[in-house]
């Protein structure tokens, strides 16, 4: 049965590939970037709403309240309903924590990442009441589960996404909304290929492999959305190692340069 998706970062990487999925399944999507350029190249083989299409393209700063609620009353007046909310947009910007000197790079972190997808999750939430059903989707990483140096400030909004998404898929259990945290490793996307040459990301690498988007879209529109876990890894393998390590940071951090190097050698070859 179709169903009406707003998905955030729908410009590229996996929100892009997530919203194709979607529109050859049939689904009704509205899809968000605050790219509005790249967006509408990335759609442009698709008919919109207003042409008998079930596409709605949708300019949007995950930032502002208002911008949200704006989104969310235009997949209303078209659609009527919400029935999945995919929060992916985010950011990264590598840095070592004794060179985060800027409160800008901290903002644009938590802004974009949590912030964002707080005001998402929020925005949705009365929506889904009156309908008696929902899934909010919010994509954190393999980050939140283990901390990444050199990646402090990327690791510390997701380790914030996951928390609130947890607690927030506790609390609304009983309305009929289904909170879904994804944790993917490293996906081959445009974020992945900015950190190619950086010294800092190189534990970003340090893993035997990258995942594909496909990889993390089959997650979602297949177990992810049948049965609305509160959270999944992708893959499930690094995500038992993350949360170990998680358990243990002072023996953990005896190997991260051991580790930093094994992701230097992957990262170089990338």
């Amino acid at each position: 049965m179709a169903q009406t998706y707003i998905v955030t970062g729908a410009a590229s990487g996996i929100g892009h590939a997530l919203c194709q999925r979607l529109l050859a399944d049939n689904h009704q999507v509205c899809a968000c970037d605050i790219n509005t350029e790249a967006l509408q190249a990335s759609f442009g083989d698709h008919k919109s709403v207003t042409d008998g299409g079930n596409l709605l393209l949708q300019t949007l700063d995950v930032r502002r309240v208002e911008a949200w609620q704006a989104v969310v009353s235009e997949v209303i007046e078209h659609w009527g309903r919400v029935d999945v909310l995919c929060n992916i947009a985010g950011v990264l910007k590598e840095n070592w924590v004794a060179d985060i000197v800027v409160p800008d790079e901290v903002d644009l972190h938590f802004d974009i990442n949590v912030k964002g997808t707080i005001f998402g999750t929020q925005n949705v939430i009365e929506v889904m009441r009156k309908q008696g059903a929902g899934h909010i989707i919010n994509v954190a990483s393999l980050a939140a589960l283990s901390p990444v140096p050199g990646l402090s400030l990327y690791s510390a909004s997701k380790f914030a996404v996951r928390s609130y998404s947890l607690a927030a898929g506790m609390e609304l259990g009983q309305y009929g909304i289904a909170v879904t945290t994804v944790c993917p490793d490293a996906v081959q996307t445009p974020m992945l290929d900015q950190q190619k040459d950086k010294e800092q990301a190189a534990l970003t690498f340090s893993g035997n492999r990258t995942l594909s988007v496909d990889e993390v879209v089959d997650a979602i529109v297949g177990p992810i959305i049948s049965k609305r876990p509160l959270e999944v890894v992708l893959p499930a393998s690094r995500g038992v190692v993350a949360k170990v390590a998680n358990m243990f940071p002072q023996t953990t951090g005896n190997y991260v340069d051991f580790f930093r190097k094994q992701g230097a050698k992957r990262q170089a070859k990338s």
